[in-house]
């Protein structure tokens, strides 16, 4: 079997929240690059990459290059392609657009992998669980008012979601006051028994982490982590803020590739570890993540594209659980079935996805 073609296209996809219905910002486009690998015998295999924002057409140049580099290869020699790609990169790598690139061919290799072999990927990975935990994420966002947000939190508690995360470090005049009334009145709406996460985007200093995060916990709202309390790869300010909380801290989602995960790990920074596939570098990469983190006692979790990432929780013994974002759900046929807070995945073969012509015909940019 050999990768016979290579077929890319641009979406602009719109910010929505089908899970809690919450208002959207209209403005707000997500612009993301999907890749089809085709073989000799068939088998095609799905990819997708985004975070190009406004260069998402040199996104999709640099898959359409890196891809042309795969044709007439076996898909199924995956460590061989990456290390052909990383080789023909050159210095571009081992961040930046050479990985999220990457990432897409990557995808498409595992799909073909599982199709070909006719296994479903989460059990061809490894197969811990069918089943894994998830929770909403996306709709209880820091630019909604406090009616807003404590009326969105209470319609994920009746669909039955039993993890949700909001979000603080709110926009304009905020306080330390405001941040914590916020986060409590997010937890009276949902009750005791609800995992309530919390993200940050990096939007605070260590000493603000510190201080708001001391302050949340004197209120019992009891969080089952902080995440991204401050920039992303000052691991010796997460470990400060780590080190003063009793708070699990979450972080990994803006990390590219493995070796900047093993210093974080190192240095204390997280109790749970956040992989993101794009940036990461692909289910290759993520894997290995994940198996670093097991050597260290720690969880793993992930970030966005649930389609695909629930195959991955599913599939390591450390998976914790996964972000249901839903601005993508559009996309795909054969996504994992939501029941009781948990997706069940299906024994479709690789990622059991097919794109949704419809949906690629209403966001396709023209080439």
């Amino acid at each position: 079997m050999k990768i016979s073609r290579i077929r890319s296209q641009i979406l602009v996809m719109p910010q929505q929240d089908p899970l809690a219905n919450t208002p959207e910002d209209t403005s707000v486009a997500r612009p993301i690059v999907i890749l089809r690998l085709d073989t000799d015998d068939g088998i095609e295999g799905l990819g997708v990459t985004f975070y190009g924002g406004a260069m998402t057409a040199s996104l999709k140049r640099a898959v359409d290059d890196l891809g042309a580099l795969v044709v007439g290869e076996d898909p199924l020699r995956i460590e061989a392609i990456v290390a052909k790609l990383r080789a023909a990169a050159g210095g571009s790598g081992p961040a930046g657009m050479f990985t999220l690139a990457l990432s897409a061919i990557d995808i498409a290799l595992w799909d073909i992998r599982g199709k070909a072999l006719n296994q479903p990927l989460w059990k061809l990975l490894g197969g811990a669980r069918q089943r894994v935990p998830t929770y909403a994420s996306g709709a209880l966002r820091r630019n909604l008012s406090l009616d807003e947000v404590v009326a969105a939190a209470g319609r994920l508690k009746e669909k039955g979601f039993r993890q949700m995360k909001t979000q603080l470090s709110l926009p304009g005049g905020t306080s330390p006051a405001k941040e914590v009334e916020r986060v409590r009145r997010v937890r009276e709406a949902i009750g005791p028994d609800i995992k309530l996460m919390c993200d940050i985007n990096q939007r605070w200093r260590v000493e603000q982490a510190i201080d708001i995060g001391k302050r949340v916990e004197d209120a019992g709202v009891g969080l089952f982590w902080l995440e991204d309390v401050t920039t992303h790869d000052d691991y010796a300010g997460i470990a400060r803020v780590n080190a003063a909380l009793a708070t699990p801290i979450c972080g990994g989602e803006l990390v590219y590739g493995i070796v900047p995960f093993r210093h974080m790990i190192e240095g204390r920074s997280v109790d749970y570890v956040m992989i993101d596939l794009i940036r990461v570098g692909g289910i290759t990469q993520w894997l290995k993540v994940a198996g670093m983190a097991e050597a260290f006692n720690l969880p793993v979790v992930s970030h966005v594209i649930p389609e695909i990432h629930a195959h991955l929780v599913a599939a390591v013994p450390n998976g914790l659980t996964v972000e249901y974002m839903g601005w993508m759900l559009q996309l795909f046929e054969g996504t994992a079935a939501l029941e009781n807070s948990e997706l069940v995945l299906s024994d479709r073969p690789g990622l059991g996805l097919s794109f949704r012509e419809d949906t690629i015909n209403r966001f396709k940019v023209a080439a």
